[in-house]
């Protein structure tokens, strides 16, 4: 497919109505946005098969349902370090942070070194991508030791005073996750859970009671990855 026809169909999915109703339900508020759900891009994007040349020219047209599907063709590792830094800067909602961190970034070679540097960067989704990296990257690479998780602990305490939502949230996020891979991950998690509570901002109140919450609660599913280490 080429990318006229691609954006023609894409149109012809999209409903202004979507767009209101992602922007009431869900805060997804885009400013150029045509109204296309999700589970309506991943039947395009398998339609369209995996084309990173073509991922990238759907990013470049600026519409934001075009930029969700691109991080649904392109292949991880073709995709360049700049252009992952570039990309980023044009984040403005949760879900296509989200979605490209989930769905790309966390498979690119470069997934850890990037989680580390956007959770420094100062705007709120940037800075979101870099702790959804944290929260996601286990499931990309099953086979990490602990000690790729454990560098995460010292950046999730230190920003956990920052009380814009989508970078608290992903921070929680990310401090569950990666308290669920094994058991010895579970431990430190809470551990470091209880650090954050010496905090008193709110954010850091809130970050670590949800987040003992889940790893103390009955229900807790602890993982067993690396298996080769906890599966035997």
């Amino acid at each position: 497919m080429q990318l006229n026809e691609i954006l023609l169909e894409l149109k012809s999915i999209s409903n202004p109505e979507i767009k209101e109703i992602k922007a009431k339900k869900f805060g997804i508020i885009s400013k150029n946005s045509w109204g296309v759900y999700q589970k309506d891009l991943t039947e395009l994007a398998k339609k369209i098969g995996k084309d990173t040349i073509l991922g990238i020219q759907l990013f470049e047209t600026g519409i934001y349902d075009a930029r969700l599907l691109c991080a649904k063709i392109c292949k991880p590792k073709e995709i360049t370090e700049d252009l992952m830094d570039n990309w980023i800067k044009h984040f403005d909602t949760w879900e296509i942070c989200d979605s490209f961190c989930m769905q790309l970034f966390k498979f690119h070679p470069l997934a850890v070194d990037k989680a580390i540097a956007w959770s420094k960067h100062k705007n709120e989704f940037e800075k979101r991508a870099g702790f959804v990296l944290m929260a996601t990257y286990g499931f990309a690479d099953k086979n990490a030791p602990n000690e790729v998780f454990e560098q995460f602990f010292p950046l999730i305490v230190s920003n956990v005073h920052d009380d814009r939502i989508y970078v608290k949230k992903a921070a929680n996020w990310a401090l569950r996750q990666i308290g669920k891979r094994n058991i010895d991950l579970h431990q430190k998690a809470i551990e470091t859970a209880i650090e954050i509570l010496k905090q008193n901002s709110r954010s850091a109140q809130w970050t670590a009671k949800d987040a003992l919450r889940e790893l103390q609660g009955k229900k807790v599913n602890i993982l067993d990855y690396p298996r080769e280490i906890y599966r035997k």
